[in-house]
C-alpha cells in the first residue's frame, strides 16, 4: 500500500484553509528513539517534575464546577494540591497550604465557601482574596513572626473556553499561545454550557506517558478494541499538528474501518448510532456507507428543535471524535453533544503508577427523551440531567470502575505495556506516521526537560 507520511488522511479536502477541518502542514518531528528509562526512573520522575508540571498550563477544572461566588475545586498534581475559587473578579487559584504549619487547607473535592478554616489551627484566611482574616490567640505570637500577616500563596489561573487553567510557574508565558490551537476551536463547542455528569478517577499500573500514547493513536484499535471496526475508521484518520505540542486527530465515527471487507452492509453498531440521533433504522434506506452523513443531517434538524447551537462546528463535527490534545497530559474528545476531558494525572511518588482522571460533560437540553449517548459509557441510571453535580469517583488499582469495555480494554493492557518497556530486548519506541502525535508530544517535553523552555 502506497502511503505519503507527509501528506496523510485528509478527511476533506474541500475544506478552506481557514476552516478548523483543514489538513494542517506536515511537522517533522525526525526519527529518534525516546531513551526507554524515561518511562520508570525515580531521576526523570523528578526532572518532570522540576521542568515538566510546575513550568506548564494544566486543566486544574471546568467553568461549570464554579458557577457562583465562592465556588471552589481542588486539583491534585504530583506532590502539590490547588484551591481554584470563583471571585467576582473571576477565577483565583492558591496552593493548598495553611501559612502557619502547611497544613492542607481543604479536603472536600469542591464546595463553597468565603473563608477557609484550617483544620489543625483555625487559622482562617478568605477564599477570594487568600487573605490571613485571623489567629487563633494571636497575642501568644511575637509580631516579628506575623508581622507581614501571610495569607495564602496564589497561583496564575486563566479561564479559557469553559476551562480552567493553572501555572506553578513565576513567569508563564500565554497561555492561548501555550494551547497552541486555532482561535475559536475549543469554543466552537460550548464547553462552558456543559455540565458534568460523571467524574472518575482511577490508578492504573503505567507510567502517565504510557496512559497519554494510548489514547494518541487509533493504531492499536484493531487489536485491543477489534469492535470499534464495525463503527469507527481506525485507519483514514487524520493527524494534525499544532505548536508547543498540542495535537488532533479527527477519527471518523458511523463508518466501518477499511480493515472490514464488506463496506456496504448494515450492521448492529451503525444501526444503533442511527436511533441515537433520531433515525428510525427500519426506516433508513440507504447502506452502510451513507449512515455518517444520515446522522450529520439528523443531528443538524434535532440541534435546531432544541435550541442546541451547533452553529460553529462543520458537518464532520456531528459525527467524528475530534480528539485533542493538549500538552502535556489532557486529551479532550470533543463531540457536539458532549466532551470526554481526559487527565493522565502522574503518582505522587511511583513512576510506574498514574491516575486516570476523566469529566464526561454533557449539554443538557430542555427535553426529557434527550439524553447522553450510548458512547459517552455513562451507567444506566445515572442522572445526565446537569442539574446535580455528581461526586468524584476513586477507584484504586483493579478495580472496577465501570469504564465501559473499551477503557476497561485500555486499563487492562498497559500494565502489560509497561512490564515490556523494562526488558533488555527492548531498545526504545520505533514510532509510525500513525503515532505521530506520539512523536510530537515526545519532542515538546524532550525541549521541557532540557530546559529550552
Amino acid at each position: 500500500m502506497q502511503y505519503d507520511y507527509k501528506v496523510g488522511t485528509i478527511l476533506n479536502p474541500q475544506a478552506p484553509a481557514d476552516s478548523f477541518e483543514a489538513k494542517q502542514p506536515y511537522m517533522d518531528n525526525g526519527t529518534a528513539v525516546a531513551d526507554k528509562r524515561r518511562y520508570f526512573s525515580p531521576e526523570f520522575m523528578a526532572l518532570e517534575w522540576d521542568r515538566l508540571w510546575t513550568r506548564t498550563w494544566l486543566i486544574a477544572a471546568v467553568s461549570s464546577d464554579l458557577p457562583e461566588v465562592g465556588c471552589y475545586s481542588v486539583f491534585d498534581i504530583g506532590r502539590e494540591s490547588i484551591i481554584v475559587t470563583r471571585t467576582p473578579e473571576g477565577v483565583r487559584a492558591f496552593y493548598n497550604a495553611c501559612s502557619h504549619r502547611g497544613t492542607r487547607l481543604v479536603n472536600d473535592q469542591m464546595g463553597n465557601k468565603l473563608r477557609f478554616v484550617c483544620p489543625f489551627h483555625s487559622w482562617r484566611f478568605s477564599s477570594q482574596t487568600g487573605e490571613l482574616l485571623a489567629i487563633t490567640d494571636e497575642e501568644t505570637f511575637r509580631p516579628e513572626v506575623i508581622c507581614e500577616r501571610p495569607g495564602l500563596t496564589p497561583v496564575t489561573c486563566e479561564e479559557h473556553a469553559g476551562i480552567i487553567f493553572i501555572n506553578m510557574r513565576d513567569d508563564p508565558p500565554p497561555l492561548l499561545e501555550s494551547i497552541g490551537l486555532p482561535e475559536g476551536y475549543l469554543e466552537a463547542y460550548n464547553i462552558g454550557q456543559m455540565k458534568v455528569i460523571r467524574h472518575i478517577s482511577t490508578e492504573w499500573e503505567a507510567n502517565w506517558k504510557i496512559g497519554i500514547e494510548a489514547f494518541y493513536e487509533t493504531y492499536h484499535l484493531h487489536a485491543v478494541h477489534p469492535e470499534t471496526r464495525w463503527v469507527m475508521g481506525d485507519v483514514n484518520v487524520q493527524y494534525d499538528l499544532y505548536p508547543n505540542g498540542s495535537s488532533r486527530m479527527i477519527v471518523p465515527l458511523a463508518q466501518m474501518s477499511p480493515r472490514i471487507k464488506d463496506q456496504t452492509s448494515m450492521n448492529e453498531g451503525l444501526e444503533g448510532m442511527l436511533l441515537e440521533a433520531g433515525v428510525d433504522p427500519a426506516d433508513y434506506a440507504g447502506d452502510a456507507t451513507g449512515v455518517r452523513l444520515a446522522i450529520q443531517q439528523a443531528k443538524r434538524k434535532r440541534a435546531e428543535r432544541l435550541g442546541l447551537d451547533y452553529s460553529k462546528l462543520v458537518d464532520g463535527q456531528l459525527t467524528d471524535s475530534w480528539a485533542t490534545g493538549l500538552f502535556p497530559n489532557v486529551q479532550i474528545g470533543c463531540h457536539p453533544e458532549g466532551v470526554f476531558l481526559m487527565r493522565f494525572l502522574p503518582h505522587p511518588k511511583d513512576p510506574e503508577r498514574f491516575y486516570y482522571d476523566t469529566m464526561t460533560l454533557f449539554l443538557p437540553a430542555d427535553d426529557p427523551n434527550y439524553t447522553a449517548p450510548a458512547w459517552m459509557g455513562v451507567p444506566e441510571g445515572m442522572d445526565t440531567s446537569g442539574t446535580v453535580r455528581p461526586e468524584l469517583e476513586r477507584f484504586a488499582v483493579g478495580e472496577d470502575g465501570n469504564l465501559g469495555l473499551v477503557l476497561s480494554q485500555d486499563s487492562a493492557l498497559l500494565p502489560i505495556v509497561q512490564a515490556g518497556i523494562h526488558s533488555r530486548g527492548f531498545k526504545g519506541q520505533l514510532w509510525g506516521e500513525q503515532e505521530q502525535r506520539l512523536r510530537h508530544f515526545d519532542a515538546e517535553l524532550e525541549r521541557y526537560i532540557r530546559e529550552e523552555k
